[in-house]
This record gives C-alpha cells, structure tokens and sequence, in this order.
C-alpha cells in the first residue's frame, strides 16, 4: 500500500463518516461508526480494484445490499395502514458505499461532490430556503397515487 491509497483510504473513511453523522443528527438506526466501516471497506475494495481486481467491486454491490435490506421494515401505524421505514438510510449505505469505492479508486473529487449532494439531498428538507424543492411541502396539493388500504384490513385473521 502506498501513502496515496492510504490518504484516499483516509478520505473515503472520512467522507462517509461525514453522511453517518448527518444519519445520526436525525436519528436513524445507523449512524457514523456504520457508515465509516462501510466507506473504510469499500475504499479497501476500490484500492484493490483499482490495482487490478476490478470485479471485487461487485461483490460489494452485492453486500451492501444485504445490510441496506436489513434495514428496510414495514410496520403498521395507526391511521395510516402499513409504512416503510428505512429505505432513506439504505439508499444512503449504497451512496456512502460508491463514495468509498470512488475514494478507494483516486477519483476524490468524484467522492467529495457525492458525498456534498449527498449531504444536499439528506438535509433538504431541513433547509429552510431549500425546503421548498421537497416533495413533502407540496404532497398536499396533489392527489396520492396509492389508495388507502381497506379498513378491515387490521382484523383480517
């Protein structure tokens, strides 16, 4: 290994260290000890493929995954039927995961900008001036696509 890959290692535990933090200011089941680990492994990977291994990459692909279905659940809340919870936190696994791939490889601007929209898109809706550009803000004034679920679904047996 040389003082390069180890400084884009360094870079791709930082950066999604970075997104684990905004996912723990907002209290979602994963955070920045998980995100780092993510975006240390796969900066190892992208090292290793970037020193010829090129197919190790999908690998990863394959096991995040698996940790970011892990995290998906539906539960049933009251009044409003079934609700998926934890698809934003996977998609940000898969996002910390190509950030730490892209950091791994040497293309560290493309890490830092993705990880900078990440950012964007997590925090948008927290964003005063930006608020406006999430769909939550206009949900309302559009009719949903998805019909409620039947009112005797609870006490189906």
């Amino acid at each position: 290994m040389s003082a390069a890959d180890a400084g884009h290692l360094a870079l791709a535990v930082a950066l999604t260290y970075l997104l684990g933090f905004e996912r723990d200011l907002r209290g979602a089941p994963t955070g920045d000890r998980v995100f780092a680990l993510i975006g240390t492994g796969s900066g190892v990977l992208g090292i290793i493929a970037a020193h010829g291994a090129p197919n190790v990459l999908a690998g990863a692909i394959t096991g995040i995954g698996f940790i970011g279905g892990g995290l998906v659940f539906r539960q049933a809340v009251v009044g409003r039927g079934q609700v998926v919870t934890g698809v934003t936190t996977a998609a940000a696994i898969f996002a910390a995961a190509a950030i730490g791939a892209a950091a791994g490889q040497g293309r560290l601007l493309i890490a830092a900008v993705a990880t900078a929209f990440s950012l964007l898109v997590l925090e948008i809706r927290h964003i005063r001036v930006l608020s406006l550009l999430d769909g939550h803000h206009w949900a309302d004034r559009f009719s949903n696509d998805e019909p409620p679920p039947p009112a005797n679904q609870d006490k189906q047996a």
